[in-house]
Order: structure tokens, then sequence, then C-alpha cells
């Protein structure tokens, strides 16, 4: 493995462990050859796949309700999210991404999920460390493309964050037109199918800002007016 392919890997071994609770504290070695066990085997099952279109942004402030808020409009989609807003503003046009790792890693989970439980929360955690380091890379490649246009990248911004309802999720995938492109859909009850699948929207500015790829879970500038609640 070249120097690269060990951090990623250490990288997400960390985000793993922090999915599972352990922090600061020292996992067991048993949790640790687990971990190695389901990173490879996630390496060897997951297809990840994503699709992202880029729209205009408008963002309409109403005083009446205070600062900071307002309503955003992306194509035909109304927004009102005071944490979403602020971490447009400034920003003239938006992505709408869709991402997933497959329904081959939904296959994996559900076979441990009936053999050996321990395994699938291992899995589960790993499969999130795995699909958050893949939307990193990507976020990357596209702040190279973007830059040539003179565009800055925000933070990765979700429905579920803050007050920016699940419920847009659908509009998202829509928009994006996920399922014919990745094969990524959302089922009655709103949840994403594959599972182990994202939607997210990244404004595009002129200014820079300086917010990390990875996100304000990454950075401990707490109190940048860009950063997610």
């Amino acid at each position: 493995m070249d120097d690269s392919g060990y951090m990623k890997s250490e990288r997400i071994k960390r985000e793993t462990l922090r999915y599972l609770g352990y922090g600061k504290h020292e996992a067991d070695a048993e949790t640790l050859r687990m971990i190695r066990e389901c990173l490879l085997e996630l390496g060897r099952t997951a297809k990840e796949r994503m699709v992202y279109r880029v729209f205009d942004l408008c963002l309409e402030e109403d005083v009446g309700k205070g600062m900071g808020a307002g309503y955003i409009r992306i194509g035909n989609m109304r927004i009102e999210s005071r944490s979403l807003f602020k971490n447009l503003k400034g920003c003239e046009k938006v992505i709408l991404l869709g991402a997933t790792l497959g329904i081959e890693v939904d296959i994996l989970m559900k076979r441990y999920s009936c053999t050996d439980m321990a395994r699938a929360v291992i899995l589960q955690a790993c499969a999130a460390a795995y699909l958050e380091e893949y939307l990193d890379r990507r976020q990357k490649e596209i702040a190279a493309e973007e830059a040539r246009e003179g565009y800055y990248l925000r933070p990765r911004f979700s429905p579920g964050y803050g007050d920016f309802s699940i419920l847009h999720q659908r509009e998202i995938l829509a928009m994006a037109d996920t399922a014919r492109r990745i094969g990524l859909s959302m089922t009655e009850g709103s949840m994403l199918t594959p599972t182990k699948s994202v939607t997210a929207l990244i404004g595009l500015g002129r200014e820079e800002t300086g917010c990390h790829a990875e996100g304000c879970e990454a950075c401990e500038k707490t109190d940048c007016a860009y950063r997610r609640d």
C-alpha cells in the first residue's frame, strides 16, 4: 500500500472509531481487527458512485423574522432554513449531489445482521466513514474544477443538519436525477436506498472562506459564519 492509501485507511479507521463512540478511549484488539477486516471487505464490495448538478442560487432575506432568516430558492425548490441560509450566504451557485456505496453494501450488512451482530455494527460504522472519505475525495476534485471558474466551495450541507428539513431530500434526488444515473432513490418513509448513501448541497461563492473540505466536524473554528449547527 502506498502512503496515500495508508493515510486514507488510517483516517477511515479513526472516523469509524468515532462513529462507534470510542472518542479518546482506546479500542480493544478484537474491535480493531474487525474494523480492518470490515474495511477490506468494503474495499472489495462497495461500488462508489456520485452525481451532481450546479444550479443558480437565490437567497431572499426575510427581515421580519430577524437577522439570518430568509428563503433559499434553487430551481423550483424553496427552502426555509436559518442554518443553510447562513452556510450559503454570499454564494452565487449551489451544487446538488447524491452519492452511494451501492446496493452491494446493503446486502453485505443485511447478511451480517443475521449472522454476526457485532460485526454488523462495526460494518455500519465503517461504511459511514468510508462514504464520508469518498465524498471528501470527490469534493476536492470538484473544488479544483470550480477554482478554474473562480469559485470556492462551502462545507457540504445535507438535509437533516440543523433546521434543513429531511423532506427536501426527495427534491434533491429528482433535480440531480440520481435514480436514473446512479440508482439512488428514496422510500415512502424518506429513507435513502441504498442505505449507505447521502444527498447534500455545496455552495459556490467568489470569496475564499478557508473551509475544510472535510466539513465542520474537522474544523476547530467554532465561530465561523458558515459553520453547520
